[in-house]
């Protein structure tokens, strides 16, 4: 599809507005239309463009709707990707506070972080292996700029994949170490059990999730980097929290990774 320039421009002013003001706004599906890719992701870089120009560092990426039962909750049948800046980034049992995210919801992941370029090559499963330093266990906070979370796949894409904040845990694994599909995953609210699932619900394998990401992050003109941090998808449902909250993710071969909300 051709992009409308003024159209994407406008999207995109009106999440910035809603993340500027801490108040949701209206789905920009009205601007850009409910599936087209190209304007989606063209918002989500003049966004991405408005942080970096602040300021932020870009430090990885994050795949959504890898996991069908997110794709049933968020009622769309294809992965998409966000950007990860530094802010975004927090260590395991950090405190965020409640407020800084609009309408919070958490989800558990496996997080790859690379030791090598992905930019040349098949990018296939067996050079995503080889690229790959570590992986950790990781909770991604999302978070919609879109009131009500009503999302289209053009609405979750034009706002950077819904992203918000990101803790990593502290048990570092080699692929030689862990079978990202066959991890196991349980998390708890506050000690109740709210979601469960496994590697196998990312794409069926998360390893592949990398790997649809680093082909399309170089048709789109920005690899995949070493250093980067790349979260790799939902392995269960997301769930909300709120203020005074402490979500804990357990997932097998990785250990624990919690956050708590304040």
């Amino acid at each position: 599809m051709t992009v409308n320039q003024e159209n994407v421009n406008a999207a995109a002013q009106r999440l910035a507005k809603a993340a500027d003001t801490g108040r949701p706004c209206e789905p920009v599906r009205d601007l850009i239309g409910r599936d087209d890719l190209d304007s989606a992701y063209a918002v989500q870089s003049v966004l991405t463009a408005r942080r970096v120009a602040d300021g932020e560092e870009v430090v990885g990426r994050k795949i959504g709707l890898t996991s069908f039962a997110v794709q049933q909750q968020m009622g769309v049948d294809r992965p998409d990707f966000g950007v990860l800046f530094g802010s975004m980034g927090h260590a395991d049992g950090a405190t965020i506070v409640a407020a800084d995210v609009m309408q919070p919801r958490v989800e558990a992941e496996i997080a790859f972080v690379l030791g090598a370029d992905l930019v040349d090559g098949p990018l296939d499963a067996e050079q995503v292996r080889a690229a790959t330093d570590h992986v950790v266990a990781a909770l991604e906070v999302c978070g919609s700029r879109v009131r009500d979370w009503d999302i289209s796949f053009g609405d979750t894409v034009a706002d950077n994949a819904s992203g918000a904040a990101f803790v990593l845990g502290t048990d570092q694994c080699s692929l030689d170490e862990v079978v990202p599909a066959d991890i196991e995953m349980t998390m708890s609210i506050d000690g109740e059990e709210v979601s469960t699932g496994n590697g196998a619900a990312c794409l069926g394998d998360p390893v592949e999730a990398v790997v649809w990401l680093a082909r399309t992050a170089r048709e789109v003109g920005e690899p995949l980097r070493a250093g980067q941090v790349i979260l790799s998808g939902a392995l269960g449902p997301m769930r909300p929290v709120v203020a005074g909250q402490r979500v804990t993710a357990t997932l097998s071969g990785l250990g624990t990774v919690s956050v708590c909300f304040a």
